[in-house]
């Protein structure tokens, strides 16, 4: 879908590696594959914002993480923000996730269940193979 554009494009192949997360632990930024909250048949790959136990603040389209006063850089969105959201506290052992495209994104912020949870977590999205080869994480 185009809720990670222009990072990654509609019909774009990519490759993760289902080995990251074994060793690792997910990072901010990381574009992860996981089994939708909502539909667990159905995966979704979307950024990791919120970590386990933080609390995640979307203030005039801006990401702020535990009350910080200084919001997330996020240099990878295609354009700002629309809205304010949350705030929402990241349960223990689970992830909040967004798309890069995130006025046109269907994400944590709409979900009915909130947080992915990490025996949830596919793969670590590694290259883009298809239509052209580019690292993303």
């Amino acid at each position: 879908s185009g809720s990670m554009e222009n990072t990654i494009m509609t019909k774009s192949r990519v490759i993760g590696s289902r080995l990251s997360y074994l060793t690792d632990d997910p990072e901010r930024g990381d574009i992860v594959i996981f089994h939708y909250p909502d539909d667990e048949s159905v995966y979704y790959v979307k950024r990791v914002i919120g970590l386990p136990g933080e609390t995640v603040e979307i203030v005039d389209g801006k990401v702020y993480i535990n009350g910080s006063d200084t919001p997330l850089e996020e240099p990878y969105l295609p354009e700002p923000m629309e809205g304010s959201y949350g705030p929402y506290t990241v349960p223990e052992g689970s992830y909040f996730m967004l798309g890069d495209n995130r006025n046109y994104s269907n994400d944590a912020r709409r979900w009915m269940h909130k947080y992915v949870k990490r025996d949830k977590l596919v793969a670590k999205v590694l290259f883009q193979y298809f239509p052209k080869i580019q690292k993303l994480n």
